[in-house]
């Protein structure tokens, strides 16, 4: 459980890392960036793993295409997000838009409607949000993925 909350920590630390990476603000040196990150109380440990990820991300020659490689943009998500969706509701969103069934405004859309709830979502209250926003939008035209994604059977939706 430990080494759970470790890794998470981890992973919010290299997130919060892109985000200043990808902020159109001044670039803050790796020292300014760790004093950021020890003033919000992430330990020396934690940040040193981060960063040695990172890098070692970084540096390491892709073997293969990946499928980020398709020139999508990818959503960051803040710390409130964070804290609201858990882990399997973004990847479900992930999944949704890699699969094409939803695009960028309707993520978006569906996120908005998610943050409304007044404690953080389960992935099938997500998945409840999802096919409502798909059906309110186009009812008759997505009416099969609907009933893929609440039934869990998505080798339906490949064939």
């Amino acid at each position: 459980m430990r080494d759970n909350l470790f890794r998470e920590r981890i992973l919010t630390i290299v997130s919060l890392i892109a985000q200043y990476a990808m902020e159109d603000r001044d670039l803050l040196s790796d020292s300014e960036i760790v004093e950021e990150l020890l003033a919000v109380g992430f330990a020396e440990e934690e940040i040193d793993a981060a960063f040695g990820w990172v890098e070692t991300l970084t540096l390491q020659p892709s073997a293969q295409p990946s499928l980020s490689d398709d020139g999508s943009p990818r959503r960051v998500y803040s710390r409130l997000e964070m804290r609201q969706l858990s882990c399997e509701c973004r990847g479900f969103l992930g999944r949704m838009r890699e699969m094409g069934i939803i695009d960028d405004l309707i993520q978006e859309e569906i996120i908005d409607k998610a943050m409304q709830a007044d404690e953080p979502l389960t992935l099938q209250e997500m998945k409840m949000i999802t096919a409502l926003t798909i059906f309110a939008r186009s009812h008759d035209l997505w009416r099969r993925e609907v009933d893929c994604i609440m039934e869990d059977d998505w080798s339906r939706l490949y064939n």
